[in-house]
């Protein structure tokens, strides 16, 4: 089986990894940091905005069963891209909209992608495209933390919302269907 990954900041990084993670083909999701300038860099450091580091997923894939198009229009439909350096209620550089490309396909499709949802969104997308830098891996608490908090207020009230939508708006490329 051929993987590739691909690297996305829309906000927290809960709801990306949250709603990701309920889409077949998709193999795995880590939270995390990339973007900045300091190395290794803890939650607490990146959330003070001070480290240049976006809070991003790394998905690893499957392109047999998901495209790169396919994530991407998943991107656009679960966080607001015309929003400059925020995400609702989370404000800083740390939740600004960006994709980190692997390679001169992915960029060609983010911009293809950013043209495409141009003509949806109201506002001008201001989604970030560029190289994919050092990713480094967030805390282990961070895994899973839709799964492991579903009823959290910030999981209720954010998180929550965006994998109904993917569950509405995607079912048929769910993972597991709802019966």
């Amino acid at each position: 089986m051929t993987t590739e990954t691909a690297i996305l900041g829309g906000g927290c990084f809960w709801c990306l990894e949250a709603a990701y993670s309920e889409l077949a083909g998709i193999l795995a999701v880590q939270s995390g940091y990339a973007g900045g300038h300091v190395e290794n860099p803890t939650y607490k450091q990146v959330c003070s905005g001070a480290t240049g580091h976006a809070e991003v997923v790394k998905l690893t894939y499957d392109p047999a069963i998901i495209s790169y198009d396919d994530v991407l229009k998943v991107f656009f439909t679960i966080h607001d891209p015309t929003t400059l350096n925020r995400q609702g209620g989370d404000v800083g550089t740390q939740y600004r909209s960006v994709i980190f490309t692997t390679g001169p396909a992915q960029e060609a499709a983010a911009k293809a992608a950013i043209a495409e949802f141009s003509k949806l969104w109201p506002g001008k997308i201001v989604t970030e495209v560029a190289p994919a830098p050092a990713f480094y891996q967030a805390e282990p608490e961070h895994d899973q933390y839709y799964a492991r908090n579903p009823y959290a207020g910030y999981c209720q009230a954010v998180v929550a919302p965006k994998v109904a939508k993917v569950r509405k708006m995607f079912f048929d490329r769910l993972r597991h269907k709802p019966a």
